[in-house]
């Protein structure tokens, strides 16, 4: 006898009963987002024209891929990309610059010919991209004062004496610590400036970290070897009752200590960025577990609390970030799946990931997108975007891009 059972006083014969097979949900389609270096663009061939004309090329070309968003740099190294009154443009190099010697004087010539102090390329960029359907977000690599070296910023040639320092006593060559409030103030009123041109975001990058010659910085466990700079060692006093010098590198109270001065920094521009306009977006791109920078055996990251200071879970419980990415740059073992996953359970699961793609052909663009789709990635960010150069190069993958973006 077949057993039978009732609904709403309906009798149901299991047997007699068509499978009902539930449809998965269809995957949803991630936006296309890529990152602008304009000075980068500026070494292409060909170059687009410099001056607001190029800004157009740039954009359109962009528009063309089927991007939705764009991420201007507003800062290269220690100089400014727009017009702003706290640092010098970026204008040719410093005498003693990284390229001098290693067979690429050529890019050091190319760029001396442009000065971003001449034109507002940044308002230019934000004008024109939403007169075409651009969102355009204000790219910060915050957490820079050059960049391999020869960028140097007026602030860090001024300010020597609030430089990171390691446990020895080394002082960095740039690079500002975010312990010291003078530096914060420093930092934020860039942001402030930034604002003031009312971007769709701001997208802070933590990753860039000023001069290559001071690698590594950290140990061979991926923790950081800087942070020892004497207002965080006051703080350690403070709380703990001795010096940091006397515990582990990777203590976590030390580890912690030294953090909070980055999730503080966080804090204030969360709010002057909220205050200016409460729906414009924050971002940031930190590191991941297979992370690495200059060459992979140079400076591996434990993690991004461990190995940055950058407390990302604290920033998300906290909801001072809407948006995150791991970078892709990966040591053996790593990989754009994991790195996502890792900053999902660093965050807890509190934010929105992005999937990080480097830009090469059409297939890698279809296997990313697919990827995105399946981890539901909201975005796929797309680096860099003067690797699609101006027409006709790349037209394959422009083409799957803009049907991509299009279906």
């Amino acid at each position: 006898m077949r057993s039978t059972c009732t609904l709403l006083g309906i009798v149901l014969v299991p047997a007699l009963l068509a499978p009902v097979r539930a449809e998965a949900p269809a995957a949803k389609k991630v936006v296309l987002a890529s990152p602008i270096t304009h000075s980068d663009w500026m070494l292409r061939n060909p170059a687009p024209k410099w001056g607001p004309e190029g800004i157009r090329q740039i954009l359109d070309r962009a528009k063309e891929c089927g991007w939705s968003r764009v991420y201007w740099r507003c800062f290269d190294g220690g100089r400014a990309c727009y017009l702003s009154k706290l640092m010098e443009p970026l204008h040719g190099f410093d005498e003693d610059n990284y390229h001098r010697g290693k067979g690429s004087e050529a890019l050091v010539k190319t760029l001396d010919a442009y000065d971003w102090g001449s034109f507002d390329a940044f308002k230019e960029a934000i004008t024109y991209g939403h007169k075409i359907g651009l969102e355009v977000h204000a790219w910060l690599s915050i957490n820079e004062d050059d960049h391999g070296w020869g960028l140097t910023s007026r602030f860090t040639r001024e300010n020597p004496d609030s430089r990171w320092v390691t446990r020895d006593g080394r002082v960095f060559r740039s690079q500002q610590s975010f312990a010291f409030e003078k530096v914060r103030a420093y930092k934020l009123g860039l942001v402030k400036e930034i604002l003031a041109y009312r971007p769709d975001g701001v997208f802070f990058d933590w990753i860039r970290t000023g001069d290559v010659r001071c690698n590594p910085h950290t140990d061979k466990e991926g923790v950081a070897i800087y942070g020892y700079e004497g207002p965080n060692v006051e703080r350690f006093r403070a709380k703990c009752g001795k010096d940091p010098k006397t515990v582990a590198n990777d203590d976590e109270q030390w580890v912690r200590i030294r953090a909070e001065p980055q999730t503080v920094f966080m804090r204030q521009a969360h709010a002057l960025i909220k205050k200016t306009n409460s729906k414009m977006a924050i971002s940031a791109m930190v590191h991941n577990p297979w992370g690495y920078r200059g060459r992979p055996d140079d400076t591996p990251y434990k993690d991004n609390l461990y190995g940055l200071l950058l407390d990302t879970r604290a920033w998300a419980d906290e909801g001072l970030i809407d948006e995150i990415v791991a970078a892709g740059y990966y040591r053996s073992g790593g990989n754009a799946e994991l790195a996502y996953q890792a900053m999902k359970k660093e965050t807890g699961g509190k934010l929105p990931v992005w999937l990080f793609g480097w830009i090469g052909s059409a297939d890698q663009f279809r296997g990313d997108t697919r990827l995105a789709e399946k981890l539901g990635a909201p975005q796929l960010l797309l680096w860099e975007s003067d690797y699609i150069g101006l027409p006709p190069a790349n037209e394959q993958t422009v083409k799957a891009m803009a049907e991509y973006a299009k279906k």
